[in-house]
């Protein structure tokens, strides 16, 4: 009673705990391997939310997918309706659940943080997985061999290996039956005959306690070695899928002599327990076995039945003779808790018998707990950012605990290891939402990094910890504040313009942009003074004049850059003292002059006029510059400034300096202009093309491309500006087909009309970009090279091309009259036949001149030697050889994929391998592929193909050739290779034993392979006009 109360009470407290921290949970069902955005539920329906009109959001209600940095999610949630998708990446029942057999087992979960905090909620989804019937059941081999002894009783049964299928419930392996072959081979005693166990053997299925079916064998008839010692059926698996899959396999079984005993287990099934650190080399279990036989019979051999698990062959050994079962390699509970393991004992002639041995793993605290950490808030850099102004309970990131480990060892605790102002609130099993416990103050404390603690309840305990940093983001909640609230200042009449009058400051506590002060003038300030908006300087624009005005009072405001903007005011008064005389004046404070940037040196820029109220000497006034750095001259008399320099605009666009006028007087007077010399742009500079980086690359432009695509592009930029970088692409060679074209503008080179087969190989477009600058245009030419071709096969004969193209003058077309390496290598054979074909006929004429001038005698001796030579021994053995001749001379016999002609010279280690390919053609593929049994021979031709390789071979000085299967060979300097028509490309479609189907009707083939490939067919060609 009290337990159950404990329960009850447990479940109260975690339902009260996951309603107060806002968590629910939702279940769907969703089938696996389905495509892209099927539709599988709404949250903002299959929840129920509503918003109550009267609570303010700070944002729009958003659907946030919690998830890892780095995984890749199986389902998409839109933010803004709460729609759940399928994902790009589809779900795979057999991957995502592997081991996992039970029909309601396989789920799949996300976490979904329903945003602002307002209305927080997070929402737990588990998706239960359906099982497709995507996986056909397999036999472990596709021939199996059963041996039975002869005495063996009716009704006995015989375990066949089982099939195995990744799928399960009904998808799973439904049935087991033996197919009756139609035809069988005869042979006498110790061979098959026709009956090939059709009605000897019969089939039943027998169901294990976990639901596995096992297929056995009953033997219906008694069995005479003497008369037939070997049967030889087919076994068919099939599941219950709609619709469903099957294979087959080779059932062999062999009929043994006598054994009147077969060996028997002291027990049958044992089960052992053994802790994951037990070291390599504990016994695990002892067998024992015994036979009642005597002599070799009664000798057991033990080993592990081929149905247990890889893994249980790797971690596990087994004595042949004691029958004692080791540790192999080093166990990890967690990875596999149980291992079942099949012992057969086999006395040499009789069918073995069979113990099952269950091990069962037990934990050891060896596992520290692990910290997963999705984000809610998205860091930046790591770093969770979070305003000083967020609420309390703000959210941050759902904090996920475990521990590989069971019972006690796996259970975790979470929590911080210091005082901070956030908490970890738990919401589901081992999940916490790290959230704001206090109301943060970034002037207080800028950053946190919290140190998460994770511990087991293992003796010792194991403990794991994690670190997350958050930065304070600062708000805008403090004023700027100046040091002096009233600023007195005291100046003298007739200053200089721009005279700094003080230097005005104020400090802000926040940082940032919320701490950056502009510093502006009251509306109630003449504009006689200037405020630098950045430093705070004050400054005079013009001379004072105490006769017009002796006192100033105006305000100045410090405003930072925060949303919305703080400010404060203050009161600055000047005095202005009185002088008794004038200094000279500028026509303008500033004077701003524009010169072309190919003015010569010492040529004239402009003018500074400068007036002075004073008369006779005191009027007279001298101009000088004062930081110009002898970059410029001034005339101190009548003002004209020359450069002392050459000007480019683009290494220097603008000078800038000061320009002092000083009076005669006997104190001196003096005033300053600012003079800012802009030097205009000229067409000097010629454009640069940026892509292609160099003349000696090139693009691969597909024969499937369609006309108006892109096929590749070229930019230039231009140092000059305006008009003069203005620039216009053209093609102005290397296109007499008329083939490509581009845009002026954007340099995009686009296939313009359909590719036909004249128009395969390289094409070199010579490629114009030009300004529009004035009064002359200036311009630049690139080279672009394009592959026209299916695929680059060989690079390196690419860019041995585009190396001999650069060697072509610019204004020669490589294009016309080029010939592709497949037209080459045609040309190179037809002259390689002619030339064969007249040196035959050079040596029979010289042959036959030579023995016309023979003497008679010469002549009969030279034929009876002849007729001796050619005189066979054996005629019988000769006609034998003539008809195994004849039956190879099918071509139907020849199986061919691709094989390499490769020249080998002895004794030259300089010299280098030149490999080609031969093409097969299309009517021996077909012939062949298909019927020849490829596990049969493990070599590249069948038993009674021809010798190629004799074709090839010769005694003459030249290289002898050899021929060898295909395999991929670097590529070399000198390596010839010769490039496959596009429209006669072979293709292969599977290469192994794995991708052949068990459909022959013969019971000793075991499977006919199909593979997918061939020649394409030539495709229609198309002429177009040029």
């Amino acid at each position: 009673m009290d337990l159950l109360s404990g329960t009850y009470l447990l479940a109260v407290l975690l339902a009260c705990i996951v309603f107060q921290s806002g968590a629910q949970e939702k279940n769907y069902t969703v089938r696996e391997e389905l495509p892209e955005n099927v539709l599988i539920g709404n949250l903002l329906k299959d929840l129920n939310l509503t918003l109550d009109p009267d609570v303010p959001l700070s944002s729009p209600l958003q659907f946030k997918l919690v998830y890892k940095t780095g995984d890749v999610p199986l389902v998409r949630v839109e933010e803004n309706t709460g729609e759940i998708f399928t994902a790009a990446n589809r779900i795979d029942r057999e991957k995502l659940c592997a081991g996992i057999f039970s029909e309601n087992r396989c789920f799949y979960e996300v976490e979904v943080a329903v945003l602002p905090d307002e209305v927080f909620r997070l929402v737990k989804i588990r998706f239960l997985i359906e099982d497709i019937n995507d996986n056909a059941p397999l036999f472990p081999s596709t021939v199996i061999n059963i041996s039975i002894p002869e005495n063996t009783a009716i009704n006995s049964r015989y375990s066949v290996p089982s099939a195995i299928d990744p799928d399960i419930g009904v998808n799973g392996i439904q049935h087991y039956e033996l197919l009756k072959p139609k035809t069988a081979p005869k042979r006498t005693f110790g061979s098959i005959t026709n009956d090939q166990g059709q009605n000897v053997f019969g089939l039943d299925i027998t169901e294990t306690p976990e639901g596995d079916k096992w297929p056995q064998l009953i033997v219906q008839q008694i069995l005479d070695r003497e008369q037939k010692d070997t049967y030889v059926m087919k076994i068919k698996v099939e599941d219950g899928g709609s619709p469903p899959r099957s294979s087959t396999a080779i059932l062999q079984v062999t009929v043994t002599d006598v054994n009147d005993n077969r060996p028997v287990f002291k027990e049958n099934d044992v089960e052992v327990s053994v802790p994951e650190n037990a070291p390599v080399g504990t016994s695990v279990s002892q067998l024992h076995a015994t036979d009642a036989d005597l002599g070799s019979n009664a000798q057991i051999h033990f080993y592990f039945s081929n149905q247990i698990s890889s893994l249980a062959k790797r971690l596990f050994a087994i004595d042949n003779t004691t029958g004692l079962i080791t540790i192999r390699e080093p166990l990890d509970r967690e990875e596999s808790p149980v291992h079942k393991l099949t012992v057969l004992a086999s006395d040499g002639s009789s069918t073995p018998s069979r113990a099952t041995v269950t091990v069962n793993v037990t934990d050891i605290n060896d596992n520290v707990p692990s910290i997963d950490t999705r984000y809610i808030i998205n860091p930046v850099n790591g770093t969770v950012l979070l305003s000083e102004k967020a609420p309390l309970n703000t959210k941050i990131a759902l904090i996920t605990v475990m521990d590989k480990d069971a019972d006690q060892n796996g259970k975790v605790t979470c929590f911080t290891d210091h005082d901070v102002p956030f908490r970890l609130k738990p919401v589901f099993d081992n999940q916490f939402l790290l959230e704001t416990a206090t109301f943060l103050d970034y002037e207080a404390t800028r950053e946190y990094a919290i140190k998460i603690v994770a511990s087991d309840s293992g003796k010792p305990p194991l403990n794991q910890s994690a670190m997350l940093l958050i930065k304070i983001k600062d708000e805008n909640d403090n004023a700027p504040v100046f040091t002096q609230p009233i600023i007195g200042l005291s100046i003298p009449e007739n200053n200089a313009p721009g005279t700094q009058l003080t230097k005005i400051s104020a400090t802000d506590a926040d940082s940032g942009r919320n701490a950056e002060i502009s510093y502006i003038l009251g509306s109630d300030a003449p504009p006689i003074f200037n405020l630098d908006r950045r430093t705070g300087i004050l400054t005079a624009v013009r001379k004072l004049d105490r006769e017009k005005q002796d006192r100033y009072s105006f305000t100045v405001l410090a405003k930072d850059n925060g949303m919305p903007p703080l400010q404060t005011n203050a009161t600055v008064t000047v005095s202005v003292l009185d002088q008794n005389d004038n200094s000279p004046a500028f026509t303008h404070n500033e004077y701003n002059f524009y010169v072309p940037e190919n003015l010569p040196m010492y040529g004239t820029v402009g003018l500074i006029t400068v007036t002075d109220a004073d008369a006779g000497e005191n009027a007279a006034v001298t101009l000088s510059i004062l930081n110009g750095r002898d970059n410029f001259i001034i005339d101190p008399l009548t003002g004209v400034i020359r450069p002392n320099i050459t000007f480019d605009r683009e290494q220097q666009g603008s000078y800038t300096f000061q320009v002092k006028a000083v009076d005669g007087g006997r104190l001196q007077r003096s005033s300053t202009a600012k003079v800012t010399i802009n030097v205009v742009d000229v067409n000097d500079n010629r454009p640069v093309f940026v892509i292609p980086s160099s003349n000696y690359s090139y693009e691969l432009v597909p024969t499937s491309a369609s006309p108006g695509s892109v096929v590749t592009k070229v930019f230039a930029v231009d140092n000059d500006t305006g008009m003069n970088a203005e620039l216009r692409y053209s093609i102005i060679g290397g296109n007499s087909r008329g083939l490509f074209t581009i845009d002026q503008l954007t340099g995009n080179i686009t296939l313009k009309e359909k590719v036909i087969t004249s128009d395969h190989g390289l094409h070199r477009l010579v490629i114009k970009v030009n300004d529009l600058g004035q009064p002359e245009s200036l311009y630049t030419i690139a080279l672009v090279h394009l592959f026209v071709n299916e695929t680059v096969t060989n690079s390196s004969y690419v860019q041995e091309l585009v190396r001999r193209n650069m060697e072509t003058p610019v204004g020669q077309n490589i294009g016309d009259g080029e010939i592709t390496p497949q037209t080459n290598d045609y040309v190179k054979i037809i002259i390689a036949i002619i030339a064969g074909t007249m040196t035959v006929i050079l040596v029979i004429f010289v042959t036959a001149l030579v023995r016309c001038r023979q003497t008679p005698r010469h002549k009969v001796v030279q034929k009876n030697k002849q007729s001796g030579e050619w005189v066979s021994p054996n005629q019988e053995n000769r006609q034998i050889k003539k008809k195994k001749k004849k039956k190879k001379r099918s071509p139907k016999s020849l199986l061919l994929n691709f094989v390499t002609i490769e020249e080998s010279k002895p004794d030259d280690p300089g010299h280098e391998h030149i490999n080609g390919t031969l093409d097969i053609p299309v009517e021996l593929e077909e012939q062949t592929m298909g019927k020849y049994n490829w596990a049969t021979t493990p070599t590249t031709f069948k038993p009674d193909s021809p010798d190629l390789a004799k074709h090839y071979k010769s005694a003459s000085p030249q290289p002898t050739f050899q021929i060898k299967p295909e395999t991929p060979v670097p590529p070399k300097k000198h390596h010839v290779i010769q490039e496959l028509p596009l429209d006669n490309t072979f293709v292969v479609g599977c290469d192994s034993l794995s991708k052949c189907s068990s459909s022959s009707s013969d019971p000793y083939s075991v499977s006919e392979c199909s593979c997918q490939g061939g020649f394409k067919t030539p495709g229609p060609i198309h002429t177009r006009q040029l």
